[in-house]
């Protein structure tokens, strides 16, 4: 056991510089850095009263669907829900620009996404951008 003057000093809690482009309207970053390997974070918004169907219908997600986002490098994929606002949160093999493409173009995806249009209230801004959310905070925790 380590007494406290043992144990190496914890990484500082601290801002994020994300690579994102700053609005400078607003001085935001509206558009996270889409590169390989970074980490990204969009949001939907249901419909009220569609959360139980949502929920079944990702418990049964096409597995030629799944195959199309391995295809277009989409890994590390997770969906959160609160109430009626979906967390989407992902990486990507070659840049979200390649995923977007492979997965925009394909039958399927074009499929699934019709079928899912009548639960979502909002799923991008008024330029059709997905709802980019940001890093503000990140705490890496301490090596291994």
């Amino acid at each position: 056991m380590t007494s406290p003057v043992d144990r190496p000093e914890p990484a500082p809690a601290r801002a994020v510089d994300p690579g994102t482009a700053s609005d400078p309207g607003t001085g935001s970053q509206a558009a996270p850095a889409r590169g390989p390997g970074r980490q990204l974070c969009y949001l939907y918004r249901l419909r009220p009263g569609t959360e139980a169907e949502y929920e079944r219908r990702h418990a049964e997600v096409w597995p030629e669907l799944l195959d199309l986002l391995d295809e277009a490098g989409v890994y590390d994929y997770t969906i959160y829900r609160h109430e009626l606002l979906l967390i989407c949160v992902l990486r990507t093999r070659w840049g979200f620009d390649h995923a977007s493409r492979v997965t925009g173009d394909a039958e399927v995806q074009a499929r699934w996404t019709a079928s899912l249009a009548h639960l979502f209230a909002e799923i991008a801004d008024a330029d059709g951008e997905p709802l980019w959310a940001y890093p503000v905070f990140h705490h890496p925790g301490r090596p291994a």
